[in-house]
């Protein structure tokens, strides 16, 4: 009996029936608990379903029989790193390719999990190796090419890309991928494929909205500027539609925040507390990645991209309260923020390794101000804004994460918009030794007079390097910004005036709201 369920099992999993595989092989347990070969192929199916902690039992549990078996490693490296396990995660990686270096995919995933955490020069060997082994592999093509972008290798970056499509007409996070530069101009050639590629059979919608996206990007570069913004707007409804996003949720939840910060909490114990990060808070498009790097090309700061970490500890935090953010805030003590303080800089001692600052990038920290403040109370943070037309443009025009619900409806859009504008201002009265105002446009129009009171409000010498800050060598995570801020400022980035009357509707919105002049 357990041999036949684990036939069928086995049939489910190459059909990618994994509810069925999962079931059949929990039958097969019930019958064999102890069979290592259902055990680990149910901490396959598992991980595919995104059980990442059951899957990292079961391969634990397998690999007390196996220990050398390259492939346990692989799943056991993919689910402890979707756990947040990073260290152990990159461990077994490595063990897999120390047991199989001939095996494409075990250097793949190393590849992918050390990208991912910014040690992008030895993901690049990885990754290299990888395609060494396997030319077709196409995730470690796809990789490399993200990985170089990010390392600032602009043109091998655009050469991969052009491999993936060259090799896969359709592919569509190859199209994607020269699009998300920001700087390839794509032909009528191009335009032509991507037609194709949109009209392929049974696309995913995830595949449509990439190539969608891409094809509207295609559209400018030839100035048809109201049929890109309609293709635009048929790939957000698209991506809308999966999306879980509540704007008047989210304008009561910046309500909220401002009625308990209203109140004064309690002083620090050590004010000095935090006096290494350096929080960077904006819109996406906004640029944030622009100000980051010329703080990352002073000496003295390390630029630490995207992270969680903020984020982390004040959802542990309001676990641990079992109450919701902000509710429990008037409830913690100068001794809980300090606790949550030295916890924030213990998960970010990585980034002061080699220099006594850093950045903290994250793009929900305006809706955090407050506590990192209390619990970092000589951190400095700086908001990023930019011209509420051109950001929310930007963000429209931009195929995010599944974590961005607010930028795929114009409406919803100019929402999130204000209530940013909102909350940081309310920041900046509150905290005004501590939060400064950085507008993009006075950025591009006197750089160096700007670069200076960036500098000056962060407590940092001037350095020449912060206005050549296109020539520092780092890895930039943002990939839509990462080609860009390898050059020079520009002047000429604004493009809402190209859509006329396409904007007027969000403009109409954003006067209503007081957000831009009447």
């Amino acid at each position: 009996m357990a041999n036949r369920l684990l036939t069928r099992a086995r049939q489910e999993w190459a059909q990618h029936q994994f509810e069925a595989a999962e079931r059949s092989l929990t039958n097969v347990l019930a019958l064999a608990p102890d069979d290592p070969e259902a055990v680990r192929m149910l901490g396959a199916v598992i991980l595919r379903r995104g059980k990442h902690a059951k899957a990292i039992e079961c391969f634990r549990k397998v690999l007390a029989v196996w220990p050398d078996d390259d492939d346990l490693h692989i799943g056991l490296g993919i689910a402890l790193y979707e756990q947040g396990e990073v260290d152990e995660a990159v461990m077994h990686l490595r063990r897999a390719c120390e047991l199989a270096p001939a095996t494409a995919s075990a250097w793949f995933n190393l590849g992918e999990a050390l990208a991912r955490e910014a040690h992008t020069t030895e993901a690049i060997q990885a990754l290299q190796r990888a395609l060494e082994l396997d030319p077709a592999h196409g995730s470690a093509r796809l990789s490399l090419a993200r990985a170089q972008a990010n390392m600032g290798q602009v043109d091998a970056a655009v050469a991969g890309f052009r491999e993936v499509v060259r090799r896969d007409p359709g592919n569509a996070e190859g199209w994607f991928g020269l699009s998300n530069l920001n700087i390839v101009q794509f032909d009528q050639a191009d335009a032509a494929s991507l037609e194709r590629a949109l009209e392929q059979p049974n696309l995913s919608p995830r595949d449509y909205e990439l190539l969608a996206f891409t094809y509207a990007k295609a559209l400018e570069n030839h100035g048809e500027y109201a049929q890109a913004y309609d293709v635009f707007a048929r790939a957000n409804a698209s991506r809308r539609q999966r999306m879980r996003w509540d704007a008047a949720g989210e304008h009561r939840r910046v309500a909220a925040i401002m009625g308990v910060f209203q109140q004064d909490l309690p002083p620090p114990n050590d004010p000095k507390l935090g006096h290494e990060a350096i929080l960077i808070v904006s819109i996406p498009r906004s640029g944030s990645t622009l100000v980051e790097q010329i703080l990352a090309s002073h000496p003295e700061v390390e630029g630490a991209n995207e992270i969680k970490d903020l984020q982390h500890v004040i959802d542990a935090e309001t676990h641990r309260r079992q109450s919701a953010y902000p509710v429990w805030v008037p409830d913690a003590s100068a001794d809980d923020w300090q606790g949550l303080g030295r916890e924030y800089l213990a998960h970010t001692a990585r980034w002061r390794e080699r220099t006594p600052r850093f950045t903290d990038k994250s793009l929900v920290t305006w809706y955090l101000v407050g506590p990192a403040l209390a619990m970092l109370p000589a951190a400095r943070v700086i908001v990023v804004r930019r011209d509420p037309v051109e950001t929310c443009l930007g963000c429209f025009r931009q195929c995010f994460s599944e974590n961005s619900g607010f930028a795929c409806d114009m409406d919803e859009m100019a929402d999130y918009c204000t209530d940013f504008l909102r909350l940081t201002r309310f920041w900046l009265e509150k905290y005004p030794d501590r939060v400064m105002d950085l507008q993009y446009e006075s950025l591009v129009a006197e750089p160096e007079t700007e670069v200076r009171r960036l500098l000056d409000f962060c407590g940092l010498p001037f350095n020449q390097a912060c206005l050549e800050f296109h020539k520092t060598a780092r890895t930039v995570q943002s990939l839509p910004s990462a080609a860009q801020v390898r050059q020079p400022i520009r002047r000429d980035t604004a493009r809402s005036a190209l859509y006329g009357h396409k904007l007027d509707r969000l403009r109409q919105r954003l006067r209503d709201a007081s957000v831009i002049a009447k």
